[in-house]
């Protein structure tokens, strides 16, 4: 019997598991970590402490396990697949050695100036025959020139720009790659038409000696060396693939292979990836080439999802935490408790979840997060539902944009740790009027190693991973709660485009 190991680095953790021939989870692990925000808007990891130690410590407690309960040797698994939160910034010298702290994806909203800048010289027009939507915080691009200006001095020393997989394919093997997923990120520094490092879009930025090679997820990007052998414990020599962002392996993990598939990623932000045929390019969405040739994706993202319920159980439950803990539960159970209790539109309250700025639809980093309705009824069961309901509404604004835009929203999946809280997806569901497939996976780790298992042969091709998913639970939405939904959304729209310029010189305000 042979396996494959895959391993996620996410937002606040990261998680492992080692998957025999079949699919089937032999061991799994999980530690956390945090996240650094050493000024408002910006959102960084330390690459060496987060990225490969959370890798080599979640590794070798996988290959515990697996020796211990199933007596497996390291040389049985054929094949290790990583992935990662992206796009992210990481310079690194001549030695692979970190140069300061990695810039995270879009939750980063630092190079807002650069952001216009890169727009206004290369023209509206070009970046949409080229890198197909418009530059935002989820680009990379400009988070490079930002380095450039405000760091000159570590500039100077870069040797090479990584993101997050790319460094820890980079550790394994000595190589440094990027999957075309993430690449095509990297605005406007990749050429979703060419599938390749575009040198108009470089010119302002960078050159292309600074960047990873390109490579499909699937790839095998090279071998375990033995310095990184004896780290891990992995065998020496055993294949890795080049890997992914993390979204893109938990849309392997939701099931989310075919054609109209589209991925509900309930994570820290909240993703969206919808697999198409053809590259559907211009507007504020993110086209991209998926993980093999052939198939396409188009993606979309909020800041905030799961993060709200985060800053809320540790800024305003500590009662609700205490109790919840003598009673041998969570924090969030307990709220959902809370919440379940309120009627849906939260008894006229309304969340704008826009507290990290806000990526697609609206592509604005100065957007902030607003509760409009409070009285002096409001319970933290409001409040907790308001903010299940303010993530589904913004969800409902990307796929209605989505499909204004002329792509086919088919069949809905659900994934990530928000799914553990069914009243939240069926919160998603009555929102939007759809139903949803929820299953019950470890996530993007299990992505990763079913990646695996196809770059190394395991499995034929994209389509036979999904007989190794588990059967999904089908949630119905509700037509009655939908109606009621829908006159709440409405105001949802309005309270922002009301609210825009006063949000924007708050942030003015403040930073000044």
């Amino acid at each position: 019997m042979t396996y494959t190991m895959g391993i996620d680095v996410g937002t606040y953790s990261s998680k492992g598991v080692i998957v025999d021939e079949r699919g089937v989870i032999v061991a799994q692990a999980e530690t956390p970590h945090d996240l650094a925000v050493p000024r408002v808007g910006w959102a960084e990891h330390d690459a060496e402490a987060v990225w490969w130690g959370d890798f080599v410590k979640v590794c070798r407690d996988l290959l515990e396990q697996a020796r211990t309960t199933k007596d497996i040797d390291p040389k049985q698994i054929v094949g290790v697949g990583t992935s990662a939160i992206g796009p992210c910034v990481l310079p690194v010298d001549d030695d692979g050695r970190p140069l300061r702290p990695a810039i995270l994806y879009g939750i980063d909203t630092r190079a807002s100036e650069e952001i216009e800048e890169l727009t206004e010289k290369l023209g509206d027009d070009w970046l949409s025959e080229h890198i197909g939507t418009e530059l935002s915080s989820q680009s990379a691009g400009p988070k490079i020139l930002w380095l450039q200006r405000n760091e000159p001095q570590v500039w100077r020393r870069t040797w090479k720009i990584m993101t997050s997989t790319s460094y820890l394919v980079f550790r394994l093997t000595g190589r440094v790659v990027i999957d075309h997923y993430t690449a095509a990120s990297y605005h406007p520094l990749y050429d979703i038409h060419e599938q390749s490092w575009c040198s108009e879009g470089l010119r302002p930025i960078c050159d292309e000696r600074t960047l990873p090679e390109t490579e499909w997820a699937a790839g095998v990007a090279g071998k375990v060396t033995s310095e990184a052998a004896q780290e891990t414990g992995l065998a020496e020599g055993t294949p890795v693939i080049a890997g992914t962002a993390d979204a893109a392996s938990e849309a392997v993990s939701a099931g989310a292979v075919s054609i109209g598939d589209t991925m509900l990623m309930y994570g820290s932000s909240l993703f969206i990836i919808s697999v198409c045929d053809q590259l559907r390019t211009g507007g504020v969405f993110w086209p991209a080439p998926f993980l093999v040739p052939g198939v396409y994706a188009i993606a979309a993202g909020m800041s905030t999802a799961g993060s709200l319920s985060q800053w809320f159980r540790d800024t305003l439950a500590d009662r609700e935490r205490e109790a919840a803990e003598d009673e041998g539960k969570s924090a969030y159970q307990a709220l959902s408790e809370l919440a379940a209790d309120i009627p849906p539109g939260s008894d006229g309250l309304v969340l704008l979840p826009y507290f990290s700025g806000e990526r697609t639809p609206i592509n604005d980093p100065a957007a902030r997060g607003m509760f409009a309705g409070l009285n002096l009824r409001t319970t933290k069961g409001h409040l907790y539902r308001s903010i299940l309901e303010g993530v589904g509404y913004g969800i409902r604004h990307n796929l209605e944009e989505m499909e204004r835009a002329g792509h086919s929203i088919e069949t809905l999946k659900g994934v990530g740790g928000g799914t553990k809280s069914r009243l939240w997806v069926q919160i998603v569901c009555d929102i939007l009027g759809r139903d949803q497939y929820i299953r019950d996976t470890p996530g993007a780790s299990f992505g990763d190693a079913a990646l695996a298992a196809l770059g190394t042969g395991t499995v034929p091709d994209l389509s036979s991973i999904d007989g190794w998913v588990s059967p999904a639970q089908r949630l119905e939405a509700d037509k009655d709660r939908f109606e009621i939904y829908s006159r709440y959304y409405d105001l949802y729209r309005r309270f922002y485009e009301s609210t825009a310029e006063v949000m924007h010189d708050l942030v003015r305000i403040s930073s000044s």
